[in-house]
Parts: structure tokens; C-alpha cells; sequence
């Protein structure tokens, strides 16, 4: 799942599995907006839609259940009412009559409502094995969606609330960074079946749906984390190989230009961390949990509770405030950090054997100290396994 991405289906591969502790993400992540079209591709996407709606209205044998999309208002008023509908009522307006339904299915109004500035960020996580669940924080609804398939690489459509199998990478890997831009995603670093540490990238184009392989990076790594900000691929901390072939924490991170194809290494740009150097097994800490909105780099300290903002000119990280007192987590796993629209959410809780729940809060980023606001709660025996935003 694309966090920011205008697309109406995710990507997801089931190869990203940790030591005793699940997977990371198909980052889906991602901060990049893609641009609005222009005005006279707004005309032709509108004289689309009209072709497909006047095409809808006769239904089986030329019969038609509905003359017009509402009935008793026009083709502009009734999809200026559409775009501005939750999107989560989209299933219930679909029964309505034909017409809606071709509509909504044809994957259209998404495509319009992107074009109006019109985005809903739900957020997805998992906390069962091959089970996922939804929640809109504006409707502060929760959703449970089908069981994933046991497969290395599938897709999420939102239009048919189904899975379906993708095209697996060039490399497959596990353990890597990813995140994703428009209509691309960047996988980066990663280890291979055999437990190779790779320092090899991929690029996956929703488009044409293919898997290109991209320019290898300065270090090999894994357990690290992506961003895009700035336009920029940004591959951040992980594990790397030291002298004697041994697992070293990397606290550089990688900048990746789109337009020259070429990484550039960038010093401490890995958050630090409260318990770092207190003698805990690289393996056993959580790939840093960062966030972008606005192009503004974040990321959470589950150690010291804290959250810190990186200043990009001096390339220092600077704490801001604290995480929410749920924040809960082992070593950062079982927390999430993501970026939701222009908010920064947390997923997390205590747990207990037998008990315990998990909390979203949500905080809108500014100078100020973070002031978390409750969205959701709900039980939950687990953590958070795995997490993405997708918006639409």
C-alpha cells in the first residue's frame, strides 16, 4: 500500500520476514504527490467520464434501471456530489442503480476525485498472520478485509476489495526499504534467500506494472527504512557488514536522484536511538520508524519516547516532543510511525498474555510540541505486525 499514492491498488510482498518478529512493510508509504493534471487533461478525463457513464445507462438488452447518474440532477452536479462523498459510502452508492455502479468500478471517480484535491488516507495494518484491517479516520470506521493470499508478491484493489497476484521482483529479497512516488516504488537493500546482504535497488511501475533494477548503492544493507521527500529516494540506517564479514548498525543513510540515477551517501542521517550502544543485538532493534509529510523528515524514538524532526540544511536530528504514553512496543517492533496526509499517526499499545489493545493517534506537525489526538482503539492480543497508508 502506497501511502500518498493515486492509485486505486497496492502492492505487497510477503518476502519481508524478520527473525521471530513478522515483516516490515511494502512501504507503501510515501510521501510524494503526484501533480495535478491540467486543465485540458481535466476536459478529457471528464469527456471520459461521460462517455462511460451515457454507455452505462442502458443496461442488459438496452434496459436501463436509472436514466441518469442521480436521478432529477445532471452529469456535472451529480459528479461533483460523487467526488465529494466518502469513499467508504461508494460500496452502498453502487447498489443504487447501474450507472453508479459502472462508475464506481471503472475506477474513474478516483481518478477525478485526485484531480479535484479530493484524498481519503485510510490506514491498513496487520496483526494476524495473512490479516489485514482498515480504518478511516474520518469516519473512524473499522473495516476487515479478505484473507491474503499465500503468495510472494500480491495486490490489494480497492475497487474489488480483493487480492490478486503481482509480478515478483528481479531479485526477490526480504528485510529491505521501500517506498513509494506516483505511480513508482523503490525497493532497496534487503538479503536474499541465503541471508546475503544486498545493496541492489529496484524501481516498480504501477503503470505497466514491471520491475526494473536501478544503480547499486555505496553500502549493502537491511532492516533499513525509505522515504521519498523532496522528490528523492532516501534509504536510511539498517545493518550492514562490518570487518570479518560482521553485522554493523549503519547510521549513514542513502540519497537516490531520479533524474541522474546515482545514490549519494549521506552521514548520520539514521535517528538515533536511546538504548543504542547499551550492548542489544543489532538484530533485535526495529528498522528506524520515520515519517514524512510535507517533505519534513520525522521519526520516533520507541526507546526514549520521544519524537524528532531532521533539519535537512545541517543534518541533525532535534527532538520535538514525546510519543503518545501508549506508544508501546518490544525494540520498536509492534509500533508503527507512518505518515498520513499531513499528519503523523502512531499505532501501538500495551500488551499483556491474553489481553491488551492497540490505539491510533495522530498529531499535525508544526514548531510546537506534539499534542497526540485519539482516533481509534480497539482489543488486540497482538501488535502491529505490518502497517501502510493508502490514499485515494
Amino acid at each position: 500500500m502506497f501511502e500518498g499514492r493515486p492509485r486505486d491498488s497496492c502492492l505487497v510482498s510477503t518476502l519481508f520476514t524478520m527473525p521471530s518478529h513478522k515483516e516490515t512493510k511494502w512501504s507503501f508509504l510515501v510521501s510524494g504527490k503526484r501533480s495535478f493534471l491540467s486543465s485540458d487533461e481535466n476536459d478529457l478525463h471528464l469527456k471520459k467520464m461521460y462517455k462511460l457513464t451515457d454507455s452505462s445507462q442502458a443496461g442488459d438488452n438496452g434496459s436501463s434501471d436509472s436514466g441518469t447518474l442521480i436521478p432529477g440532477m445532471n452529469k456535472d452536479d451529480s459528479i461533483s456530489c460523487l467526488i465529494r462523498c466518502s469513499r467508504a459510502d461508494y460500496c452502498s452508492i453502487a447498489s443504487v442503480n447501474r450507472s453508479l455502479r459502472a462508475l464506481i468500478r471503472s475506477g474513474e471517480i478516483y481518478r477525478l476525485r485526485r484531480l479535484q484535491g479530493t484524498l481519503e488516507h485510510w490506514v491498513y495494518f496487520s496483526c494476524h498472520l495473512n490479516e489485514w484491517e482498515a480504518f478511516d479516520p474520518r469516519s473512524k470506521r473499522w473495516m476487515h478485509l479478505p484473507s491474503m493470499p499465500q503468495n510472494e508478491c500480491f495486490r490489494y484493489s480497492l475497487l474489488t476489495n480483493s487480492w490478486s497476484t503481482g509480478k515478483s521482483m528481479n531479485m526477490p529479497r526480504c528485510l529491505f526499504g521501500s517506498a513509494s512516488y506516483g505511480e513508482i516504488a523503490v525497493l532497496a537493500g534487503g538479503c536474499d534467500s541465503s541471508g546475503r546482504i544486498l545493496d541492489t535497488a529496484e524501481m516498480y511501475n504501477y503503470e505497466d506494472q514491471t520491475w526494473s533494477v536501478l544503480p547499486g548503492m555505496n553500502k549493502r544493507r537491511k532492516m533499513c527504512s525509505g522515504v521519498f521527500m523532496d522528490g528523492k529516494f532516501y534509504v536510511i540506517g539498517g545493518i550492514g557488514v562490518g570487518e570479518a564479514n560482521e553485522p554493523k548498525v549503519l547510521t549513514c543513510g542513502e540519497e537516490f536522484d531520479l533524474k541522474t540515477r546515482k545514490w549519494t551517501e549521506i552521514p548520520e542521517m539514521s535517528p538515533p536511538r536511546s538504548n543504542q550502544g547499551n550492548g542489544m543485538s543489532a538484530a533485535a532493534m526495529a528498522p528506524p520508524l520515520v515519517a514524512v509529510v510535507n517533505d519534513q523528515l520525522y521519526a520516533a524514538d520507541h526507546a526514549g519516547m520521544a519524537v524528532r524532526r531532521y533539519d535537512k540544511e545541517k543534518r541533525v536530528w532535534n527532538q520535538v516532543g514525546n510519543l503518545p504514553e501508549q506508544a508501546g512496543s518490544m525494540n520498536g517492533w509492534g509500533l508503527a510511525f507512518r505518515a498520513c496526509g499531513d499528519q503523523v499517526i502512531v499505532i501501538g499499545g500495551p500488551k499483556a498474555p491474553g489481553e491488551g489493545f492497540i490505539e491510533l493517534n495522530s498529531w499535525v506537525p508544526s514548531k510546537a510540541t506534539p499534542e497526540w489526538h485519539l482516533l481509534g482503539k480497539k482489543q488486540s492480543v497482538n501488535f502491529v505486525y505490518n502497517c501502510a497508508v493508502m490514499s485515494c
